[in-house]
């Protein structure tokens, strides 16, 4: 998906926006939460943030204008992010439909459905 990303960005000439929404666990054993200092939201806000910085010095030197890490549902945070960098186009990896994501919907067709941008879908490897 990245790679499909990075093509679109050369061919227009464009700069592109990594973001990456962090989900919080719903249930959490006592004894992770004591485990260190930090916070449980510090640790994954941080390892997803070297996550993208990783994955934007992999990428052309200038192509990567910004990245942003924040604690949000997937589709809710992408939708959010896109408004707020008032990027143009969203780029977006989907794996397709089976089973439960035809009832509940996928991060793919939940951003689709609630964004006023253009939406590049790519197929992913399942």
């Amino acid at each position: 998906m990245l790679a499909a990303a990075v093509g679109l960005a050369k061919l227009a000439d464009a700069k592109l926006v990594l973001f990456r929404a962090v989900s919080l666990p719903i249930e959490i054993p006592s004894e992770v939460m004591r485990v260190t200092d930090r916070s449980l939201e510090e640790i994954l806000l941080g390892n997803a943030r070297g996550e993208l910085e990783h994955a934007a010095r992999e990428l052309p030197k200038g192509l990567v204008e910004h990245f942003d890490v924040e604690i949000a549902t997937a589709w809710d945070g992408i939708c959010h992010a896109a408004i707020e960098q008032q990027v143009d186009l969203v780029v977006l990896g989907s794996h397709g439909y089976s089973g439960l994501d035809r009832l509940l919907g996928t991060t793919a067709s939940k951003v689709v459905n609630h964004i006023d941008r253009n939406v590049f879908i790519v197929r992913t490897a399942l």
